[in-house]
């Protein structure tokens, strides 16, 4: 289930119980710092950095690179729209991405993934 932080407060929390009592994991959105502060007060340690912004629905990586340092040891940072190369991947500080529409428009979406991974990024010791 995914829940923006931009709803309200006691409205996340109950979706994200709900989520937890029917046997599934929330994944809390954010797109800016003000909303990421209100996704550390959920318990989900999944965190998306979405870097679209909707209003303006632009693109830019910078969103993950600036707010995936904010995230705490213990909850996991996953960038969210704009990737599209290993280089994307790398770098910005999230170690999961959540990758759609730039592999959904290429003729061979298996032969995008392998590419898409053939470069791992590095995981921190």
């Amino acid at each position: 289930l995914i829940i923006r932080a931009s709803v309200e407060d006691s409205l996340a929390a109950e979706l994200e119980d709900a989520a937890r009592h029917w046997g599934m994991d929330a994944l809390i959105e954010v797109h800016d710092a003000a909303e990421l502060d209100r996704a550390l007060r959920l318990k989900s340690p999944l965190l998306g950095i979405n870097n679209r912004d909707l209003n303006t629905f632009e693109t830019t990586l910078e969103t993950t690179k600036t707010l995936a340092p904010q995230v705490p040891e213990g909850r996991i940072a996953i960038s969210e729209s704009g990737l599209f190369t290993p280089a994307d991947l790398a770098g910005r500080g999230a170690r999961s991405f959540l990758i759609g529409e730039s592999l959904m428009r290429q003729a061979d979406v298996a032969e995008a993934t392998r590419d898409l991974l053939a470069d791992p990024v590095p995981v921190p010791a």
